[in-house]
């Protein structure tokens, strides 16, 4: 279990402050980084991650081990170049000097990118849709490991997973999340059963905005929080879950079909979500779509490294097919909640004037009308719920809200 932590904790460490790591290794090498296998480097960035961050692992420990990683992927020519560069900075370096991104302070673009380990054009992006404060925020939030917030499918898993040691808080921002304070929920009995659902307060809220209705369409609903929490909340209605993949729709059903939980009729369907295979209409629709995650890069720190502005373009073409298809199944007088978690307008905003563009059948519902209502039942715990909002849509900010970035708009059928 030791090992597990200490693993888990490296790779998402290493993830998370990769070009910090890398500037100081860049610093203390002879060779340009570029030319450096990649088992080498990755050998690198562990060890310097260790010397910087994990105060109880012994400098010799972390470089010894690292020289010996190279050594273990057939890179043993290599090793006195790794042990060199380490031990100069082991030696060279104090850990002020390596970890100046630990106090983050007055920062322009340059500066706030370099000393929180995130790509310029992100930080770019961000402050000038956010303000630099909400971005300054979002980027701290991100270097940081995020709580686990659970959903209680039924209300006698709280007191099973205190039985089984979880410490559980509550949520912040809805009445029934919770949040784990200690132990590992997944080793759980309730947990395998099935009986309470890991998932981030914003994505329970974006559950929440689908409301009740008879007849519901969860267009690509793997791995299957919200499509959980739509089926607990409706159990009398008639719930068609789609997935692209059908190994995901298998998995789905499993999830779904968690022995004493409360769920729906429900329907799995393994379909491309952009041409639905029915004619059918429903009064609630729920287009979740694929999209970059850039609100959740504390969970998924990897994102950040591979993702690139023409991506951008891409996810916004397959969005707007989706919420297209999905329009197409809305009845009249029904709704449609389209959500992401993404920060990204290319991917929220714009994506809903280019739809409203192909219909006018469509208006925009205000997200705060729902929120108060969600308030006034006691679920919706912020304070302050329009802060919650940009617009008439749904926004949550990482760092200045306590979950992941997630956007979601609500379109009624007139």
């Amino acid at each position: 279990m030791v090992d597990h932590s200490l693993a888990t904790e490296l790779v998402m460490g290493v993830l998370r402050w990769q070009s910090l790591l890398d500037s100081q290794i860049a610093a203390a090498s002879a060779q340009p980084l570029a030319k450096l296998d990649l088992e080498v480097l990755t050998a690198l960035r562990l060890a310097v991650y260790q010397l910087g961050w994990l105060s109880r692992i012994p400098a010799r420990a972390a470089i010894n081990e690292s020289v010996e990683l190279v050594k273990r992927a057939r890179k043993r020519s290599a090793a006195p170049f790794v042990n060199a560069v380490l031990r100069k900075l082991n030696a060279g370096v104090s850990q002020a000097d390596i970890l100046p991104q630990h106090t983050i302070g007055d920062a322009s673009a340059q500066t706030l990118a370099a000393s929180s380990a995130h790509p310029l054009w992100l930080v770019e992006r961000w402050i000038s849709a956010y303000g630099l404060d909400s971005a300054l925020r979002i980027c701290q939030h991100n270097q940081s490991v995020p709580a686990t917030a659970i959903r209680l499918r039924r209300p006698e898993a709280e007191d099973q997973l205190r039985a089984e040691g979880i410490e559980l808080v509550p949520g912040s921002l809805l009445a029934s999340a919770r949040r784990v304070q200690q132990g590992d929920i997944t080793r759980t009995a309730a947990f395998r059963a099935g009986l309470s659902v890991i998932q981030d307060e914003a994505s329970q809220l974006v559950a929440d905005l689908v409301g009740n209705g008879a007849c519901i369409l969860d267009c690509c609903a793997a791995p299957g929080g919200k499509t959980a929490a739509i089926a607990d909340r409706n159990p009398e209605a008639s719930l068609t879950a789609v997935d692209l993949h059908p190994h995901r729709a298998r998995l789905l059903r499993k999830l779904l079909a968690a022995p004493q939980a409360a769920t729906s009729k429900v329907r799995f369907v393994a379909a491309d979500a952009r041409n639905l295979p029915f004619v059918a209409t429903f009064d609630r629709v729920l287009a979740d779509v694929p999209c970059s995650g850039t609100g959740t890069l504390s969970r998924n720190p990897e994102i950040k490294w591979r993702l690139t502005p023409e991506d951008l373009v891409d996810l916004q073409g397959r969005q707007l097919a989706i919420l297209l298809s999905a329009m197409d199944r809305v009845a009249s007088g029904g709704r449609l909640i389209y959500s992401t978690c993404s920060l990204e307008k290319e991917e929220n905003e714009d994506v809903i004037e280019l739809a409203l563009e192909n219909y006018s059948s469509f208006r925009v519902v205000d997200c705060r009308a729902q929120l108060e209502q969600l308030q006034q039942q006691g679920e919706l715990i912020w304070p302050d719920f329009s802060s919650l909002t940009r617009g008439a849509y749904l926004r949550t900010l990482p760092g200045v809200h306590p979950c992941d970035g997630f956007f979601a708009a609500i379109l009624e059928k007139i």
